[in-house]
């Protein structure tokens, strides 16, 4: 089946009666998810929004508790069950969010505030038919044409797009479309095929035996810990917990933090295990391409690239993993 370009703003519509909808768009000269409102342009032509779409499962600031303090102390978790719909995220995101799965859902804990709002998230995914220069999803095990985690995943044609329903989530978006989708599906545009591509065979494995390689003393040299390759990663999770006082009436909330900054790993006694950038940097790319593999069987980089376009002293993860694995492990 196909969804025709005319009936895009109605099925958009028909949505809305679903629950809240996420798209891409571009909001205060930012490229991200934001809800469908009046006014709001949804840009199905972005290849990727500059902000990853984790916050829908994982936002930057999130209210967790709320308590009271004293002789009648009281404790009440904040669970969001609101339903939410992403439409229009890219294969690499729709791959971002089954790596936080992983983390949140995995026993033996299970995250109740993720979990909430992953069981209320449906995903409308979108494939790729054009690549930007920083993309390697595909050398990272995602295929810019399949989004096998999405619910629906929608294949552009010259006249809008097929249809492809992979869940009883999806199934009722069609529901939602009925009529509006057309029963022959069009002819599919060709799936993007990234130019910057990297060897992964055996990077994990080298990885764990390079802790202490000198390689390290010199790529972190040009890193400003700011955290932005943190925050634009659509799977880094890391982050800190902390309360907000009124009295004796409070919020325990719960903030987006970075690996790359100082404050992260800094113990109560003043000790820090990662005390430098060399030593913060090296645990990140360890961990994306390493130590996530270890546990979880899969690496924790999707190649969407955003990490190598905004660090403003050029760090690319694609050259590090070309570099290791031309290295001579003994």
């Amino acid at each position: 089946m196909e969804l025709k370009k005319e009936n895009l703003q109605k099925a958009l519509a028909a949505l809305t009666q679903l629950g809240k909808v996420l798209a891409p768009s571009t909001a205060e000269g930012v490229k991200k998810f934001v809800p469908l409102e009046a006014g709001v342009k949804v840009d199905l032509e972005m290849v990727n929004t500059t902000l990853p779409p984790k916050d829908v499962l994982f936002p930057q600031t999130q209210k967790m508790y709320r308590f009271t303090t004293g002789h009648e102390a009281s404790l009440e978790e904040i669970v969001d069950r609101d339903a939410q719909i992403l439409f229009g995220i890219r294969p690499c995101d729709v791959q971002s969010i089954a790596c936080l799965d992983k983390v949140f859902l995995t026993d033996p804990y299970v995250d109740t505030f993720y979990a909430a709002k992953r069981d209320q998230l449906t995903i409308v995914a979108i494939a790729c038919t054009q690549a930007a220069p920083a993309c390697f999803c595909r050398s990272m095990g995602v295929e810019p044409g399949a989004a096998p985690c999405a619910d629906l995943l929608l294949t552009p044609t010259a006249t809008g797009w097929n249809i492809c329903c992979q869940s009883d989530k999806g199934a009722a978006v069609m529901t939602a479309w009925a009529g509006l989708l057309a029963e022959t599906p069009g002819q599919a545009l060709l799936t993007a095929d990234p130019e910057l591509t990297v060897n992964m065979a055996g990077v994990a494995e080298k990885l764990a035996t390079m802790f202490e390689h000198p390689v390290w003393d010199e790529l972190y040299r040009p890193c400003l810990g700011c955290g932005t390759c943190t925050f634009a990663c659509p799977t880094c999770y890391c982050f800190e917990m902390g309360p907000e006082l009124r009295g004796r009436v409070g919020t325990e909330m719960r903030y987006w933090d970075s690996c790359m900054f100082s404050e992260y790993t800094r113990m109560a006694g003043g000790h820090n295990p990662r005390p430098g950038l060399k030593e913060r940097l090296r645990n990140r790319y360890l961990h994306k391409l390493s130590f996530f593999a270890e546990r979880y069987g899969q690496s924790l980089c999707v190649g969407c690239g955003r990490c190598v376009e905004k660090c403003p002293v050029g760090l690319d993860i694609s050259k590090l993993i070309e570099m290791v694995g031309e290295e001579e492990i003994s």
